[in-house]
Formats: structure tokens, sequence, C-alpha cells
């Protein structure tokens, strides 16, 4: 199979088949990402790509497949639907086909396409929301408000696809560490996703967010704050029935929940190590990455 750039997927889609179908990410503005800057979006041929669906027809090991790059959910319903379809035609012992998606291109399709992608093996898509502070969603240039979140979260569940939600413990900065982390839980609350995925921020070299944090506009809260607004956006959230994990290799304290019934051993766990404020019991830096 055929790779062009850089090649990211979420740590659930670890043994899945990587399908490249897009170059680069079709938003490519956030102040925090590195990934694609300097890359222009482009969807790949069909030729590219059906080429590529024929090379993995010799992978059997896995039964996931995920379409890669940043937003594979821009490609127009036609293709989209036709690629889809020789997927499933081609390797039909994929039981799942995921996808990162942002509002903006969940929100192009309606709900009666989102439910034809599910019946040709669309089983998840991934979206960034970083932050439920209208603030902090402009600052890093996000590209959506937290209504637009919300409905795109909406459209989704409406379409039976599962959703797996992203945040960005530390993203709101020092000061408004508080505000982030209770406006995330309320937006969680309200898109109900199946999965939650929290990131920590890291300072990437050559982004806005370096520049900013440079000029002293913006200031990284402390560890343990970090964990704090781990632990106020769990206590202060409510969901249906969601995995709420911060395994990423970004964070200090790997956390897998089970929420709502395992809110309460979470928060006694979380509040624990934060009251203690002892780095050994954190993922030491040199072991943290993007």
């Amino acid at each position: 199979m055929k790779y062009e750039g850089i090649i990211i997927r979420p740590p659930s889609e670890a043994d899945s088949i990587l399908l490249q179908v897009t170059v680069g990410c079709s938003h490519n503005r956030c102040t925090f990402c590195p990934t694609y800057k300097g890359v222009p979006f482009r969807i790949k041929s069909d030729d590219e790509i059906l080429e590529d669906i024929e090379d993995a027809s010799s992978c059997r090991w896995s039964r996931r497949l995920f379409l890669c790059d940043g937003d594979a959910l821009i490609i127009p319903q036609k293709r989209l639907r036709f690629l889809l379809q020789c997927i499933g035609r081609r390797l039909p012992w994929i039981e799942r086909v995921g996808t990162y998606g942002n509002a903006k291109s969940i929100l192009r399709k309606s709900v009666e396409e989102l439910k034809e992608l599910k019946h040709l093996g669309l089983g998840i898509v991934y979206l960034g929301l970083e932050s439920g502070n209208e603030d902090i969603l402009k600052r890093i240039e996000k590209g959506a408000t937290t209504v637009q979140m919300i409905n795109a979260a909406q459209r989704i569940r409406e379409a039976g696809i599962k959703l797996s939600v992203t945040v960005l413990l530390g993203i709101g900065g020092s000061i408004m560490s508080g505000d982030h982390a209770r406006d995330t839980a309320k937006v969680l609350t309200l898109m109900n996703p199946e999965y939650i995925g929290a990131l920590t921020v890291m300072i990437a070299p050559h982004t806005p967010l370096q520049e900013a944090a440079r000029s002293g506009k913006f200031v990284l809260p402390g560890i343990f704050k970090m964990l704090e607004e781990l632990r106020i956006m769990i206590d202060e959230s409510s969901f249906s029935a969601c995995l709420f994990t911060s395994n990423h290799a970004s964070n200090y304290l790997p956390v897998r929940a089970k929420l709502p019934e395992e809110r309460a051993a979470t928060l006694k766990y979380l509040s624990t190590v934060i009251a203690a404020g002892d780095g050994t019991l954190l993922r030491p830096e040199y072991f943290r990455g993007l």
C-alpha cells in the first residue's frame, strides 16, 4: 500500500488496516496541530485508492479498516459510497470502517446520507471537540462553534454510527483552565458519545500555539491542574453509556472508566493523585509523545 506524508490514526485503531483516501486535512488551521502544515489537502484518485484496496486484500489479520488522513468524511457522498462499496466487495471480512470527521464535514451530510454510509460499513467517527468553551474554540481556530459540534455529534448518533470525541487537557491555558473543563463537561453531556479520549496538550514546534507560548499569550497549566481538568470533566458530565479514556501517549495519567458506573471510583482515584502532588505517580516526560 502506498502512503504519502505522515499517517495518523486514533489509538483504538492500532490494529486496523490503514487505507489512505485523502492526503492532509481539509481544515488544517488548528493552532496546536503540527501534523499537516504545508501539505495541500487532496482526495486521492479512485485508481490510487482501488489499487491500495487490492493490496489490502491480503491483510486478513484485521477485521477493521481506518480511512486516513485527517478528514476522509469530507469526500463527497457519491465517491465515498463507491469506495465503501469497493471495500465491502473486495474485503468482505472487514467488520467496521472508521474515519476522522470534523463538524463541517459531518454537517454537510444529511442523517439519511450518514445512515447510508453506516449501511455500507462506516461504524465509527472520531470527532475532535478539543474544548467546549466558545472563546477557546475561536482562539485555537477550530473552525466550528459549540452548537455546530453538538449538532454534528447528534447527527452521527441519530445515524446509528458510534461516536468518539477527543478533548484536549490544557488547551485553555492556565487562566481559562477551569472554564475549559466545566464548559467541556457541559458540551460532552449534550453530545453523549459512546467514547471520549482525553489528550494532553504538547506545544509542538512551528505552530501558532508555540508562538503564543513564547510571547506569553498562552501559559500551559501545571500538570496537576490539567489532571484537575480531567477530574472536573468526569465529575460534571453525564452520559448514557460512555468509555472515557486518557490512554494517549501525551497523557500523564492513564485513565479508563466506564461511565456512569465507574464515576465514583475514578473520581476518588484522580482526587488522590492530585492531592498527593507526587510526580513519581505520573508518566515521565520522556515517555510522552504526540
